[in-house]
């Protein structure tokens, strides 16, 4: 009998300058989550993306949202998010986010609702003018929004969000709202002895 060689179960195969899409790659345990890249070079992963409305005065995440991985979800979530918080509101409000939120779309949005947009505006090609800028407060928003990644990073480290074992967007969603609700009850101060 004749020496072959052994098979193993995961061939050698090399994927070097093969496209990578959501058509070509479907995750076999998840369907439902997309390939998505952070940023350039970075490798491509299936993930759903998460987003939090946070209050700035005590950092305390007021909503959560879980979405499909697909690039534009961040703004569409944002006004969605303030939608529901306050509709019609005619109150003004202000919103601080990072640069990947400043569009002239985005911005014309907030402004139609009452929204007072503090975004970290981009080099060129700014959708922010000096009327959100020549504030106080929109110094304060920039230095404030950071705090948001603290609940984020809780979430993967205590929370078990870095690698979910939940399955589908409804169920991963619930896990990151139930998980960003323990973080606010984690950061609460603690009741003074009586």
């Amino acid at each position: 009998m004749p020496d072959t060689p052994r098979q193993s179960r995961n061939a050698e195969v090399n994927f070097r300058g093969e496209y990578r899409s959501n058509v070509t790659r479907a995750s076999v345990t998840d369907p439902v989550a997309l390939l998505y890249k952070t940023a350039p070079g970075a490798a491509a992963m299936q993930c759903f993306m998460a987003y939090t409305l946070m209050e700035n005065h005590n950092g305390l995440v007021v909503q959560a949202d879980l979405t499909h991985a697909d690039g534009h979800g961040q703004r569409k979530a944002a006004l969605e998010m303030i939608n529901q918080r306050s509709p019609g509101s005619t109150r003004r409000l202000t919103l601080g986010a990072y640069k990947g939120y400043d569009s002239a779309d985005f911005v014309a949005e907030f402004t139609r609702m009452v929204v007072i947009p503090h975004v970290a505006q981009k080099a060129r090609l700014s959708a922010i003018d000096g009327r959100a800028t020549r504030h106080h407060g929109n110094a304060l928003s920039q230095q404030r929004r950071k705090k948001i990644e603290e609940p984020f990073g809780w979430a993967k480290s205590v929370g078990g969000m870095a690698q979910t074992v939940r399955r589908g967007l409804d169920r991963v969603r619930a896990q990151f709202s139930m998980t960003m609700s323990a973080c606010n009850l984690a950061r609460l101060p603690k009741p003074m002895p009586a």
